[in-house]
């Protein structure tokens, strides 16, 4: 049975994704819902990441000695200054080593 399950779920998974990527299909969204859909990326970051930065197991980091506050409002910062995402990326894991090294 947990094997059909975890079957099902992909199969599932695997057309739920087909229909949007597939370029032979005509699928269309509205504008609507385009713009509905690009308020999910960020929101989905923020629940995946904000968990992180803000605790340690169950309590509270510290703010003014949290490195991964710091090294989020750095890499924010620094996405909207230089709108590159591999920079970004780079910069900002250096900048959360060094303050990891330096709490």
């Amino acid at each position: 049975m947990i094997w059909l399950t975890i079957v099902l779920m992909g199969v599932i998974v695997f057309f739920n994704r087909y229909c949007f990527l597939a370029p032979g299909l005509p699928v269309r969204l509205s504008q609507r819902m385009r713009t509905l859909l690009s308020f999910s990326v960020p929101a989905v970051l923020t629940a995946i990441c904000g968990p992180i930065i803000a605790f340690n197991g169950d309590e509270w980091r510290a703010l003014p000695e949290n490195p991964y506050l710091w090294g989020a409002i750095f890499a924010v910062v620094l996405a909207f200054f230089l709108r590159n995402m591999l920079a970004v990326v780079l910069l900002s894991m250096l900048m959360f080593i060094l303050l990891r090294t330096w709490f």
